[in-house]
């Protein structure tokens, strides 16, 4: 098994990241560096947390995303972005916390991390994966979404988008914090 766990692990850390993005949140950068020091753990996948304007649909799918920042964001920007859909698709604000996927090589490393990053505050935590790798996946609590177009036509005003500008720029910073946290923890 450990030969195994090694195997994959040099495998995963050799891939070229295939994100939509192309490249570490720098966020989350020096937590994925020091867990992939580890012995018994490597990050598979992770984000520091982003802000996107996209189409309204549970399936993902190719050209979902009409806008992603990985960054605090400002009031003109997102009006920008906004004003330049024209579409009859429903469109919704999104912003997500911070996740990060761990392959751990056993049950009892990835309860220590689960653990650690429990107490912080990355509260929807858990196993995604324990059959040929056990992955934890620990992620925050910082969340909005919802609506803002619909036929063509704006669901909120100006007043309500600086509302959330600030709101998820708050989430962002929360979330960036509980990573720097949870590096912290980690020898």
């Amino acid at each position: 098994m450990t030969d195994s766990f090694n195997q994959r692990k040099s495998e995963v850390l050799k891939k070229i990241d295939k994100s939509s993005k192309g490249s570490w949140d720098k966020p989350i950068q020096k937590l994925c560096d020091k867990i992939n020091k580890q012995e018994n753990y490597y990050t598979t996948s992770s984000c520091s947390g982003r802000v996107l304007i996209m189409i309204d649909q549970e399936k993902k799918a190719k050209g979902l995303f009409n806008w992603i920042s990985h960054k605090k964001i400002s009031f003109k920007e997102l009006k920008k972005e906004i004003e330049k859909l024209k579409t009859n698709i429903p469109i919704k604000f999104k912003q997500d916390p911070c996740i990060l996927h761990v392959a751990c090589k056993s049950i009892k490393d990835a309860q220590a991390l689960y653990d650690k990053a429990k107490r912080i505050g990355w509260k929807r935590s858990g196993l995604i994966s324990f059959d040929k790798r056990i992955i934890l996946e620990l992620n925050s609590t910082e969340k909005l979404e919802f609506p803002i177009m619909q036929n063509n036509k704006l669901l909120i005003n100006d007043e309500f988008l600086e509302t959330i500008v600030k709101d998820s720029n708050k989430k962002l910073e929360r979330g960036w914090k509980k990573i720097k946290e949870l590096r912290k923890t980690i020898p």
